[in-house]
């Protein structure tokens, strides 16, 4: 286990793509039971650069730019409950500036305009499949998806997110074991949302629910993991074969470590790399916030005291990119 101290830093020496800024692109994924599935790109490019909109977040790039590189690496975001494509877009734009893709969805039916499935076990069976559609559509039919590694693949969640990602990379969940958590603790931050949303996951779905994953998956970093208790079962996470990087923050009343992030580290075949964020809540590992989000949603703005979020930030994506560079690291061939 390692632990994060704000005046640590990181060297990195990351191959990278011969290009200069980060370029951005959205799209729209087709998904047959409903509407498209909004997503965003982020990746190598050339050309200017100019301050565009994200969501609630401004960011400097190049607004449908050119792609640079070939045979790159591509990460695939899942954002926690009520997010959207750029609810990390600060950890995108590290990676794509040291010559990764990445590809973050808008999870239909738990983002900030559509609520429909938020607390409902259809949400936790939905995210995977939205996930893994997103996925196939990029690798396969982007229209710059033969500029990307199909071999080198990785995913990136954060709360929910987190739950998605274990779940893609072979995690099996038994949604039971939430309606035992309530009973033993009713009061337990996760029961008192699904009973404020008038949620069904304290109701075990009718059918066993056919799990989606993807075994294209190199690797994982996971922060914050919401719901990870329905992992606690047999074999729950014996499948997820892969390095995972696990955040944690020790003040986080949203999703508690002991039944969350400490279910995911008992329950993975080999160690996570463990990385524990001290005078942290649930939500550090969101961005800096703007003042229009602080308008929007000021509960997710609010920090521990003494705690420096931009500051965190800047590590906390050095680090991701370090993670990734060094789990997928080029094959022969590759073109940065």
């Amino acid at each position: 286990m390692r632990f994060l101290l704000p005046a640590i830093g990181l060297l990195l020496l990351l191959g990278r793509a011969s290009a200069s800024e980060a370029g951005f692109r959205q799209l729209q994924v087709p998904d047959a039971p409903g509407k498209p599935v909004a997503a965003g790109i982020w990746y190598p490019s050339n050309g200017q650069a100019s301050t565009q909109v994200v969501g609630l977040f401004q960011q400097v790039v190049v607004l449908d730019g050119p792609i640079a590189g070939t045979k790159l690496p591509v990460i695939f975001f899942s954002h926690g409950t009520r997010g959207s494509l750029a609810s990390h877009y600060d950890t995108a734009l590290a990676l794509a500036q040291a010559g990764f893709v990445v590809v973050a969805l808008t999870h239909t039916g738990d983002n900030g305009q559509d609520q429909n499935n938020t607390g409902n076990n259809i949400n936790l069976i939905e995210r995977p499949r939205q996930l893994e559609l997103v996925i196939h559509f990029v690798l396969n039919f982007w229209s710059d998806h033969s500029r990307l590694d199909p071999e080198r693949v990785g995913l990136f969640g954060v709360s929910l997110g987190g739950f998605t990602v274990l779940v893609e990379s072979g995690g099996i969940p038994d949604l039971g074991r939430m309606k035992q958590l309530c009973d033993e603790r009713p009061s337990a931050p996760e029961c008192v949302f699904i009973r404020q949303h008038h949620g069904d996951t304290l109701t075990p779905a009718a059918n066993v629910p056919v799990w989606v994953h993807d075994d294209k998956i190199r690797a994982a970093v996971v922060a914050a993991p919401a719901v990870a208790y329905s992992f606690g079962g047999p074999g729950g996470l014996s499948r997820v074969k892969i390095p995972v990087q696990l955040w944690r923050a020790t003040a986080d009343q949203n999703a508690p470590d002991a039944w969350n992030s400490a279910v995911v580290t008992a329950g993975l075949p080999s160690p996570p790399d463990l990385r524990v964020v001290p005078n942290a809540n649930h939500y550090a590992f969101l961005p800096p916030c703007t003042d229009t989000l602080r308008q929007v949603a000021a509960f997710i703005c609010v920090d521990e005291p003494g705690f420096d979020r931009a500051r965190f930030h800047k590590q906390f994506n050095q680090e991701v990119v370090a993670f990734f560079a060094k789990t997928l690291h080029p094959s022969p061939g590759t073109c940065w």
